[in-house]
């Protein structure tokens, strides 16, 4: 085993090193590289894939179809990296960190040769896994998880060389849903076998209650309030054939996974460093990882502070991914940024449905011991005498007596998912509802009905929470 020592401590510069070469860590090496040049700063990064900086997020629109090649996701090769004087190294996995001995130990996925690199400052970006469950043949072949442009590649070839046009796509979050749209798009027969009462959970069942009705008008079976208990495997290299569940089984030709997915904090966990009730690093405000003042951590692997809530979450989000490497990239190099939290925001689709969220759900609020009065209204996402005018329906949680907003659900279609960002800016601000109704925003009868669908929800809800009604 090799040793490959910094000069940081008895020299003029020093090492980062940063694992995981994706949107957090590559976002922090190269924000550390426009502050500090090479001759102040060396940045060693690893990456055991084969790609770099790329959008997991529009990995199931290259699946689909809608993006037509796979390297229109990726922001910059590792090549560019380079020219940056970023020591990048592909295909090449930390297996452990070392705290003490401020050093990590790296292997060659390709040779197997391994070493060990210290470090003046780390920075941690092992992203999140996807949720694999332990059940009989879900290592089968035919079963895919979606996470990594490897991921995206696997499933692609699976389809090209499968002959029958029957997926099964287990479980109904963003991905799950996403994924569908994707093989409807592929021609396929699509079923969507879901543990929840409703697809979303990260809506409200009411909500997701419409989500579902849209999802079987579009051709997809929806099987909700069902778990999945193994997966049938046939001759020929045994490849899955169903999907089995306790009430009945689903044939397959291919079955993709969007289950979830869960920090990958093997390595940080290993290390003894502080982890959340959700499994992801803690860190302060800085992204610094808590009691530690030479390591940081951002991306899927870390929990975030809900500014609604106040207490921890984990929300696997490109977005607060690059953000959090920015802030850690000034950090890192002696500037000084901070990431404040987040509300909860998040857009999705499935054919021309729109859902959208942010804040809290009803479950949040309960848990988080709030008083709270709910409404929905139904509106239109244009003035209703316009052409194409599209209904949506907005459901508003907003709290009992203060009026506070606390959450904002959207399902619709055209124009409806992007005004969840209105509700984003008024939950970041600690907006009242009665606050919000007198916002300012823009009117057209092509873009909006005289009083936008959020605003009419605000109004309603301002009545409710001045009589703190049931």
């Amino acid at each position: 085993m090799s040793m490959s020592r910094t000069s940081g401590s008895g020299g003029a510069r020093e090492r980062l090193v940063v694992i995981g070469g994706d949107a957090a860590g590559m976002s922090a090496a190269s924000q550390a590289r426009r502050l500090r040049g090479p001759d102040e700063l060396e940045i060693v990064a690893f990456e055991r894939g084969h790609f770099t900086s790329y959008s997991a997020c529009g990995i199931p629109y290259w699946v689909g179809g809608d993006v037509s090649e796979r390297d229109r996701l990726i922001a910059r090769t590792p090549e560019e990296h380079r020219k940056r004087a970023i020591d990048l190294r592909m295909r090449t996995e930390v297996t452990e960190i070392d705290v003490a001995g401020a050093r990590v130990r790296s292997r060659e996925l390709d040779t197997g040769a391994e070493a060990w690199t210290s470090y003046d400052r780390l920075v941690i970006a092992t992203g999140a896994r996807p949720i694999r469950p332990d059940l009989p043949g879900a290592d089968a072949p035919g079963v895919h998880g979606v996470q990594t442009l490897d991921d995206g590649q696997a499933l692609l070839d699976t389809l090209a060389a499968t002959e029958g046009r029957r997926a099964v796509v287990v479980g109904a979050g963003y991905i799950g849903v996403e994924m569908a749209e994707a093989l409807i798009n592929r021609g396929y027969q699509v079923t969507v076998v879901n543990r929840g009462k409703e697809p979303m959970s990260t809506l409200d069942p009411d909500m997701g209650r419409l989500v579902h009705t849209a999802m079987e008008g579009l051709g997809i079976t929806m099987v909700d309030d069902a778990a999945v208990t193994s997966f049938l495997t046939g001759d020929g290299g045994g490849r899955v054939r169903a999907v089995v569940t306790e009430d009945a089984t689903y044939p397959a030709d291919v079955v993709v996974l969007g289950i979830g997915v869960r920090p990958e904090t093997t390595l940080a966990r290993a290390a003894g460093l502080p982890l959340g009730e959700h499994g992801g690093l803690l860190t302060d405000l800085a992204m610094r990882v808590r009691g530690h003042e030479n390591i940081w951590a951002g991306g899927d692997c870390v929990e975030v502070l809900d500014l609604v809530s106040g207490r921890e979450r984990h929300i696997a989000l490109g977005t607060h991914a690059n953000k959090h490497g920015q802030v850690i990239g000034s950090n890192v190099a002696d500037g000084y940024a901070t990431f404040p939290g987040v509300v909860g925001t998040a857009v999705s689709k499935v054919c021309d449905l729109e859902i959208a969220r942010t804040g809290l759900r009803e479950k949040d609020a309960r848990r988080a011991g709030l008083q709270f009065e709910t409404v929905t209204i139904e509106s239109t996402s244009r003035a209703g005498y316009y052409p194409n005018a599209a209904l949506m329906t907005v459901k508003m949680l907003a709290e009992r007596r203060t009026g506070r907003l606390l959450g904002v659900q959207i399902v619709g279609r055209e124009g409806a998912a992007k005004r969840v960002d209105i509700a984003a800016v008024a939950l970041t601000a600690g907006m009242t509802v009665e606050q919000m109704t007198t916002l300012d925003l823009g009117y057209a009868p092509p873009f909006s009905p005289v009083w936008d669908p959020v605003l009419v929800a605000a109004r309603k809800a301002v009545a409710k929470v001045r009589h703190g009604a049931p």
